[in-house]
């Protein structure tokens, strides 16, 4: 069984690399609690797990040739979560960047992150700023992790400081546009996502990046966050690979 789903995979990976790819994939890492709780683990195992599938799409989203990777990390409603799981997911992101950071500058990686970064608690900001220092180089993907991120605040910010430099003479309100507003958001000069993947098979956005996905294919797939591999990355790329996007326009078959 394990020789077939070998071969199949390769078939598909061929697939996929034979078509254009998409240039940014966001990605909701959904169903770590569920995974644990289906197993009778405490959902910091799911956590954990969940670590080790991040690892493989990140590594596999470099290989298949995507330049940007944004994943819904930590959203600005997880703080309501009990504060002892807040502990534990904030100590496993200081725990991954320290761990993972020597393998994602040899990968070519660039770490980057968005949302209110500077609420997260000192050592995981710290470990986080450290990680992009180092990672500043890399030339193949750039990951975008999203921490204490919510799409609805990434507006708000965005019209505040589009606001303020209103206030100061540095921009003419008349001149406002989509253009301008997009340069304001945490996303500044990031491409808005080509695809949506969406593991755990939720059938909703969650406050994540809602100016971004005007136009994103979504994809999504019960298997939970901690069990998706790459081949669950190449099954999204090849059904986004027979979509045909058009933006609000019509299809050139009529």
């Amino acid at each position: 069984m394990a020789a077939v789903e070998a071969a199949w995979e390769a078939e598909l990976e061929q697939r996929v690399r034979s078509l254009p790819v998409p240039r940014h994939i966001a990605i909701i890492m959904d169903g770590n609690g569920r995974w644990a709780q289906q197993r009778g683990l405490p959902r910091v195992a799911g956590h954990r797990a969940g670590a080790d599938a991040l690892r493989d799409v990140v590594r596999a989203a470099g290989e298949l040739g995507v330049a940007y990777l944004t994943l819904f990390a930590f959203s600005t409603e997880n703080w309501r979560r009990p504060p002892e799981e807040v502990d534990v997911l904030m100590k496993l992101l200081e725990e991954y960047l320290e761990r993972e950071c020597d393998e994602l500058v040899a990968a070519g990686v660039r770490l980057k992150s968005i949302g209110r970064i500077e609420a997260l608690p000192a050592p995981a900001r710290d470990a986080l700023r450290r990680a992009e220092d180092r990672t500043r180089g890399g030339d193949r993907v750039t990951v975008v992790l999203a921490l204490n991120y919510g799409g609805r605040s990434e507006i708000v910010d965005a019209a505040r400081r589009l606001c303020r430099m209103a206030l100061a003479g540095g921009l003419d309100p008349a001149s406002l546009d989509e253009d301008v507003f997009r340069e304001a958001l945490y996303t500044e000069g990031i491409p808005d996502p080509d695809l949506l993947i969406r593991p755990g098979g939720e059938m909703r956005v969650s406050n994540f990046l809602l100016w971004q996905l005007a136009y994103a294919e979504i994809w999504v797939t019960p298997v939970l966050w901690p069990d998706f591999r790459r081949r669950h990355l190449l099954e999204a790329i090849a059904d986004y690979q027979r979509r045909e996007r058009r933006f609000g326009g019509l299809s050139p078959r009529g």
